[in-house]
């Protein structure tokens, strides 16, 4: 992956250490708690709180002052994201982050309104890689954690454990472990390297953006971008050429983005779209697609859609447009 196309991957920041090996010790979240240099991102409803363009983060004893009660048991509220690697204005190399995932009733207790909390789709561009990762991770994991409060072997329910990172089940201790949807993303080009882009059948008439889907059960990422993109539009493509990932915790997704181009011999006109998830295709040259940003809808700029755009493009789009679509 180029240096260039990952600077525009607003979701694949980060600068913290994850710290698998500390998850395991029984007693980390507590431990974590009691001590004041830890730092504390509070969520609800997906979102969190930003003050001046970064995360607001708060020390444990801020929380307690609050009223909050975080029982032992109930660590399902509380996620360990790991803890710096570098010095930070008012924070140490190495100070822990930890996420609290706050129901209805908690978030009244802060008193802030529902405008002030943000979206990671929309703030990720102004947050720093600390923050954006932060937030990235948090999100992806408290999803995993709505998902799976059952377990899907029994059905019997589920308690967190080591930190947030794993699920058991209160009948048979069956650990669940996070899991992420791979999806593969395509910028497909023809023989005159004009751009394929589609639109899906839950979007507005002109918003358009890459092919995409998931990968199913055995099957390599290569075959999920040839086999999607004949389903979507009807074209075959070869030499499918890894470019770059990105998360897309909305819920669970890791976007793969691959170029291909169409099949040597190959008809660019013949389009046929699956009328279904797609109801359009058409060819942008690099002249069409600048021509045509009043018209039609772009990805977002947080999206890897638009960075591989972009990159396709050789040049930054104008178009600011928040991307709450599934990629």
């Amino acid at each position: 992956m180029s240096r260039d196309f990952s600077s525009r991957l607003a979701l694949s920041r980060h600068s913290t250490d994850r710290n698998g090996v500390a998850r395991t010790r029984p007693d980390l979240l507590a431990e974590l708690w009691a001590d004041e240099a830890t730092r504390v991102i509070v969520m609800w409803k997906g979102r969190t709180r930003l003050a001046q363009g970064a995360l607001v983060l708060l020390a444990p004893s801020d929380m307690d002052s609050l009223g909050f009660v975080l029982r032992s048991d109930d660590d399902s509220l509380r996620l360990y994201l790991g803890e710096s690697i570098e010095e930070a204005p008012g924070e140490a190399a190495g100070t822990s982050f930890i996420a609290v995932i706050l129901t209805d009733e908690q978030a009244a207790i802060l008193g802030a309104p529902e405008e002030d909390w943000s979206d990671l789709r929309v703030v990720a561009p102004v947050l720093t890689d600390r923050d954006a990762g932060l937030f990235t991770q948090a999100l992806a994991l408290a999803n995993w954690h709505v998902s799976y409060g059952h377990s899907p072997k029994t059905g019997s329910r589920t308690i967190p454990d080591q930190a947030g990172w794993i699920r058991a089940s209160t009948v048979d201790g069956a650990q669940v472990f996070p899991r992420t949807d791979p999806a593969v993303i395509v910028m497909i080009t023809d023989h005159d390297d004009r751009l394929l882009l589609g639109n899906n059948a839950l979007w507005e008439a002109n918003r358009y953006s890459l092919l995409a889907g998931y990968v199913e059960p055995g099957e390599s990422l290569e075959s999920a971008v040839i086999r999607e993109v004949f389903e979507e539009s009807g074209i075959d493509v070869v030499d499918p050429v890894y470019l770059g990932s990105q998360p897309w915790p909305f819920p669970a997704s890791l976007m793969l983005g691959f170029h291909a181009k169409l099949a040597p011999g190959a008809d660019p006109e013949k389009l046929t779209p699956d009328g279904e998830e797609i109801l359009a295709v058409r060819w942008f040259t690099r002249d069409e697609l600048r021509a045509s940003t009043e018209s039609i809808i772009l990805p977002g700029p947080v999206s890897i859609a638009r960075a591989m755009i972009e990159h396709w493009l050789g040049e930054t789009l104008d178009q600011d447009v928040t991307w709450l679509g599934t990629r």
